[in-house]
């Protein structure tokens, strides 16, 4: 398993500008020593050297482990990874790390978020869209699983209120990215999940919220979502209006990324962000 360390070339970072207290990344498929199918892709050929970090994704568990060392190297600090549920339960990380280290089950959460520095708030993702948040002044952050479920659910709008609280802020003082995800032209739904998302929002949001969901007119009661879209408007909706990312289609660009809607069996990126020391 000898291939090349990870570093910030193999990650995405956001571009934002906060406290240079705030330190945020997303991995991609790429600066780990995972083999197929959970490896790195290469003119059109899966190869071994794959950075897989979902233990319960299939993977050799030893591979996953030294995968996870290479990304806590880079950030130098520990993360409270989660049991992601697909759910709207928000935790805070130092709670749930300090939990892990004295042989605490796994926390079921889909959201966390500190004001400690050293800790990283850390969501799995391969397609489901991570949203990263914190105060200017970098005084808090917290990182967010946004699934369709969660999304509708009201994850973004918790952990932004959990962050803007141990900030001593209002909502509308935070920074958010919308890290990669899948995009509205691979996304294809039911109007189930149209359904949740209109029955869930304020009047105000349904005329936006309904040119989230692009017709199929080939298929009817199918739509087109776009999860960025639609978590903008929840963003917006709270002040949060200082929004970037939400660009990056994980389905489409199979070379940096794992999309479970792709490829089905497949690994785990992470998005992580945390305050520095």
């Amino acid at each position: 398993m000898s291939t090349p360390e990870l570093t910030l070339a193999d990650v995405l970072q956001p571009e934002w500008r906060v406290s240079p207290r705030v330190r945020a990344l997303v991995t991609t498929r790429n600066g780990g020593v995972s083999a197929p199918p959970f490896g790195r892709w290469r003119d059109g050929v899966d190869l071994p050297g794959g950075l897989n970090l979902g233990r319960r994704a299939g993977d050799d568990p030893q591979a996953v482990e030294i995968n996870r060392a290479r990304l806590l190297a880079l950030t130098g600090a520990p993360a409270a990874w989660l049991e992601q549920v697909h759910g709207a339960e928000v935790v805070r990380a130092d709670e749930v790390l300090a939990g892990a280290q004295q042989g605490a089950a796994p926390v079921r959460a889909d959201a966390s978020v500190t004001d400690q520095p050293g800790v990283v708030c850390v969501v799995m993702i391969a397609d489901c869209m991570p949203v990263l948040l914190c105060d200017e002044k970098g005084r808090a952050v917290g990182a967010a699983h946004a699934g369709w479920r969660g999304l509708a659910a009201g994850i973004v709008e918790k952990t932004a209120q959990r962050v803007a609280d141990l900030a001593g802020e209002g909502t509308g003082a935070l920074h958010a990215y919308l890290g990669p995800a899948i995009g509205r032209g691979a996304f294809e739904v039911g109007a189930d999940v149209r359904d949740a998302f209109m029955n869930g929002v304020e009047a105000v949001q349904r005329d936006a919220t309904a040119k989230g969901f692009v017709p199929r007119p080939e298929m009817p009661g199918k739509y087109f979502a776009d999860l960025a879209a639609l978590a903008r408007i929840r963003l917006n909706q709270i002040g949060i209006t200082r929004v970037s990312g939400g660009d990056i289609c994980t389905v489409t660009q199979r070379e940096r990324f794992y999309s479970y809607r792709r490829d089905r069996e497949t690994g785990r990126m992470a998005a992580m962000i945390w305050l520095a020391g």
